[in-house]
C-alpha cells in the first residue's frame, strides 16, 4: 500500500485580518490546494477542518463553513478537530487515518483562525484555557506568562539564556524575510532582539516581545491521497513516519524545563522513519516562544538537557548550519493563527521537499521533519516527510 502523500497545498498570507470573512479565508487556501493537486472539488471524498476558536469567533460548527466557501463541496463529509495549538496537526492525523483505512481516497485538510477580531486581553484569556485552568488560569500575561515562568525556572537552573533566545528570534526573523506568507517579513537583527527597549519591552519573566510569536489570522490547506494526480503542478511529498505523544497538562506535575513528551515523540518518530537527525535536511518546529524552540532543541536531541543554547550559538540551526530549523521563519515570523499552524508547517515542509519554496529554498533536502505541539508540550505531533 502506498503511504499517504501531500499532493497539493494552499496558504494565505498570515497577518492581521480582523475583518476577514471566514468563508473567503477558507476559499483562498482551498482553491490553490486543489489547483496544485490537479483536482476538482468533486474529487474530494472527505474534509478535515482544524479550527481552535474557543470564542475567538462567534461562529462555531466551523466544518460546515467549507461548503459555503466552496459550494461544490456541499455534500462531502466534513469534520472539525481541535487540540489547542496542535489543532492543525490533529486535523491532518484524522485525514491520514481516513486515507490509510481506504475509506477516503482524497482528503482535504484546511486549518484556519481569525484571532484579531477580539481585543488583546480577550485573546490572552482564551488562549490561557489551553493551560491547566484549575492551577494556571490566573497566570499574568496569558500563555506568554506560562512560558515566562518556564524560562525563569530554566534560567535559575542553568543560567541566563538571553543570548540564545535573542539569537533564535533573530534567526527566525531573518529567515521570514524570504517567506511571502509571513506575518512579519522584517529582519529585526540580533541587537534589537537581545536588548529591552520601548519597542521591545519585557512581556513575562525574561521574555521580551521579540520572544513571542505573533497573534495572526490566516488559513492553510493540504490535499492528501495515496496516489499522485497526473495533472498536479507540484511534486508529491510523503510521510516516512508520524507520531503523537501526549503529556500531563499541569506543569506542577512535571519538570517544566523538560519537554519529555516531545522528546519521546522525536525518539519514536525517527525510529519509525529509520532515520537520525543527521539524515534530516531541515526541521519546521513550534516556536510559539523562543524558549519553546530552545527546549525543542533538547527534545530532538541536538543538545543535552540544559545545553540547548549550544545549538543556536554555534550556528547548527541557522539556515547555513548542518540542521536548519524554521527556514520559513517559524511561528515567530510567519505568525501563529492557532488552527492553521500545524497545516502551515506541513505546507512549508512540502514546499521545501518539492523544490518549490522560492527564496526560502534550501539546497535539495530529501528528508525533513515537522514538530507541532498543543499547550506547553502536552500534545506533541511529529511528521518525518520525504520527497516522493
Amino acid at each position: 500500500m502506498n503511504p499517504p502523500r501531500i499532493i497539493g497545498w494552499g496558504h494565505t498570507p498570515f497577518g492581521k485580518h480582523a475583518a476577514a470573512d471566514a468563508e473567503q479565508l477558507l476559499r483562498d487556501a482551498i482553491d490553490p490546494a486543489l489547483q496544485t493537486a490537479g483536482l476538482e472539488p468533486r474529487d474530494i471524498d472527505g474534509i478535515f477542518v482544524g479550527h481552535f476558536n474557543g470564542g475567538l469567533l462567534p461562529q462555531d460548527f466551523s466544518a460546515s463553513l467549507v461548503a459555503l466557501a466552496v459550494p461544490e463541496l456541499r455534500h462531502v463529509p466534513a469534520t472539525r478537530s481541535e487540540n489547542a495549538c496542535a489543532t492543525g496537526s490533529a486535523a491532518i492525523w484524522a485525514a491520514l487515518d481516513a486515507v490509510q483505512s481506504g475509506r477516503i481516497r482524497c482528503a482535504l485538510v484546511v486549518g484556519f483562525e481569525i484571532m484579531n477580531a477580539q481585543p488583546g486581553q480577550k485573546i490572552a484569556e482564551i488562549l490561557l484555557r489551553c493551560s491547566y485552568v484549575k492551577e494556571e488560569a490566573a497566570t499574568p500575561a496569558g500563555f506568554a506568562g506560562v512560558f515566562g515562568q518556564i524560562a525563569t525556572r530554566y534560567f535559575e537552573r542553568f543560567g541566563d539564556q538571553s543570548d540564545a533566545l535573542a539569537a533564535i528570534a533573530a534567526k527566525n526573523h531573518a529567515n521570514g524575510v524570504h517567506n511571502p506568507f509571513a506575518h512579519m517579513r522584517r529582519d529585526l537583527g540580533l541587537d534589537f532582539c537581545r536588548h529591552a527597549s520601548d519597542r521591545n519591552p519585557f512581556v513575562a519573566g525574561p521574555l521580551k516581545r521579540s520572544d513571542c510569536s505573533l497573534v495572526s489570522d490566516g488559513a492553510a490547506a493540504l490535499v492528501i491521497s495515496r496516489q499522485a494526480c497526473g495533472n498536479a503542478s507540484v511534486a508529491p511529498v510523503r510521510w516516512r513516519s508520524r507520531t503523537q505523544v501526549n503529556d500531563l497538562l499541569p506543569l506542577s506535575r512535571r519538570d517544566p524545563t523538560r519537554f519529555e513528551g516531545a522528546a519521546l515523540a522525536w525518539q519514536r518518530g525517527l525510529a519509525d522513519a529509520g532515520a537520525t537527525l543527521a539524515d534530516l535536511g531541515f526541521v519546521e518546529t513550534h516556536d510559539c516562544f523562543t524558549m519553546a524552540e530552545l527546549l525543542e532543541y533538547e527534545a530532538m536531541g541536538l543538545a543535552p538537557h540544559g545545553q540547548g543554547a549550544r545549538a543556536i550559538l554555534d550556528g547548527s540551526t541557522c539556515r547555513d548550519g548542518w540542521l536548519p530549523v524554521n527556514p520559513s521563519g517559524g511561528l515567530k515570523s510567519r505568525g501563529h493563527p492557532i488552527g492553521a499552524t500545524g497545516v502551515s508547517q506541513h505546507v512549508m515542509a512540502a514546499m521545501q521537499l518539492s523544490g518549490s519554496a522560492g527564496a526560502m529554498q534550501l539546497p535539495a533536502p530529501r528528508l525533513g521533519a515537522v514538530f507541532n505541539m498543543g499547550g506547553a508540550a502536552v500534545a506533541n505531533y511529529l511528521s518525518v516527510l520525504e520527497a516522493a
